[in-house]
């Protein structure tokens, strides 16, 4: 997403762009996977921001109406609870807040006074922390910068997400509901810090959205405006070696060729673009070394039958998350009671799966890949995975299944170079994660810039589409653009 993005962006300041792409396909993870009539987004599947997407039509002056289509969802989420416990995430403050004082006994007012919380949060630092360079002078020495330091107190840096949720909310369904955001940036509750208590801002006071023919439509328009600028594209072309003359970046070698170019912007994860496309360079080992996100075990499910109980997006909680979240990140392991996230886009795309069957997307957080039994381990999990989804739902799962395709952190890390299969890159359970991750431009190599999940300002596609601004922002700058 950061890559197409930024080609957009480039070719509309008039600069001639070519991406060298070492799949068959654009889009990264963001693809589509079809088997036997059932159709999948293979990656992101929560869409929120789409005035991101937007944007990018009118940086190339171009008008999104009959290119880019989407609508909001009333109902952002179906929350399966270990104690039964059903609980419908309506999108709307209002609603959600209704709905919680139904099934949790918790003051509507409670609920609507932590989404308000989170939108001023947001907007006294998002637009710093999430559009701006935090390695460049010209971010700090601004008015934005001033006011958000006379409200730092309300940023709850000096405690955990789950720490902040747990003081301001109490009950323990509800905490578990907002600690959950933690994972949208691959991180621990119990480790990151309070101020991701913003996330929820995008879901609930902006909205949660699905695009017109799924997910996969973010790529296929976003490809289709690059071509129609100019931007050339090149797949099944891997870089082998970014080349640095002099202290400067000249180009990349692609199938031997060297191929100079004025700049550079590379959307590769940090962690391989500098141990095999830069070897001979300084590499900033300490960003390098960072703990790294969670990654994920994903069963792509062909189901012969519908399930009226669920929604487009599903989540089956643990019972003990924090068990769940010590075995990612402490022990390298997957909890036997893992939280389940079930997305089934046949509920809002028909046709993504045949007559009376869904399409199920059942994803399980895991840890980065180390050298773990991936067998073994998948194996146990879809085991429980099954067993967890028929006690909720009532009936036999494993028997309706017609169609099966399996991903694990070995085969993320193969398909998208992401180091160790991590989908974020470094994950965020510190307070200074924001400050340490990879910035958009290189320190030590001019004309080297960086977009994608492994960078600031993180994974996800709305930060992804945001370092795509901020690198192309900072090539214009450089370049007199």
């Amino acid at each position: 997403m950061a890559g197409l993005a930024s080609a957009i962006r480039l070719q509309a300041m008039g600069v001639s762009v070519t991406v060298y792409e070492q799949n068959s396909y654009p889009g990264g993870k963001l693809t589509s996977i079809e088997l036997g009539g059932y159709r999948f987004d293979a990656g992101p599947s929560l869409f929120t921001l789409p005035e991101l997407v937007l944007e990018l039509f009118r940086a190339a002056g171009k008008d999104p109406v009959g290119r880019f289509a989407y609508k909001r969802k009333e109902i952002g989420c179906h929350y399966f609870y270990p104690d039964g416990t059903f609980l419908r995430a309506f999108t709307d403050p209002e609603q959600l807040g209704a709905e919680v004082e139904r099934v949790l006994a918790v003051p509507a007012e409670k609920v609507q006074h932590y989404l308000k919380h989170a939108q001023s949060v947001f907007e006294l630092v998002g637009r710093i922390f999430l559009e701006k360079p935090l390695n460049r002078w010209g971010t700090w020495l601004t008015s934005g910068v001033a006011r958000a330091m006379l409200h730092v107190g309300q940023f709850d840096l000096g405690s955990t997400l789950h720490q902040t949720n747990l003081r301001r909310l109490g009950e323990p369904r509800l905490v578990q509901y907002f600690d959950r955001m933690a994972t949208y940036n691959g991180s621990s509750p119990y480790r990151a810090p309070g101020i991701l208590a913003v996330i929820p801002h995008l879901e609930h006071n902006i909205g949660t959205f699905v695009p017109e023919g799924g997910m996969i439509a973010i790529t296929r328009s976003l490809f289709a405006l690059a071509e129609e600028l100019g931007v050339h594209f090149e797949f099944e072309a891997p870089v082998s070696r970014i080349l640095v003359e002099s202290g400067k970046a000249v180009g990349v070698e692609v199938h031997g060729e060297r191929i100079l170019s004025d700049c550079v912007l590379c959307n590769m994860d940090v962690v391989p673009a500098y141990r095999r496309l830069l070897p001979d360079q300084p590499a900033p080992d300490r960003i390098l070394e960072q703990e790294r996100s969670s990654s994920a075990v994903i069963f792509y499910w062909g189901v012969r039958k519908r399930f009226p109980k669920l929604e487009l997006h599903n989540i089956f909680f643990a019972a003990d998350y924090p068990a769940e979240f010590h075995a990612i990140f402490e022990q390298g392991d997957i909890s036997r009671d893992p939280t389940i996230y079930l997305n089934a886009t046949v509920k809002d795309v028909p046709e993504d799966a045949p007559s009376g069957c869904e399409n199920w997307f059942v994803m399980v957080n895991a840890p980065a890949n180390t050298g773990q039994d991936w067998d073994a381990l998948v194996a146990r999990l879809r085991s429980d995975v099954l067993a967890k989804l028929e006690h909720h739902l009532g009936e036999s799962v494993e028997l309706q299944l017609e169609i099966e395709q399996i991903l694990d952190p070995r085969s993320i890390e193969q398909r998208t170079s992401s180091y160790q299969g991590a989908l974020y890159g470094a994950s965020s359970n510190s307070k200074w994660s924001a400050f340490l991750r990879h910035p958009n431009a290189s320190r030590q190599i001019r004309n080297l810039y960086f977009c994608g999940g492994s960078v600031h300002p993180g994974g996800g596609i709305p930060l992804c589409l945001n370092s795509a601004k901020i690198a192309t922002e900072l090539i214009r700058e450089d370049h007199d653009l």
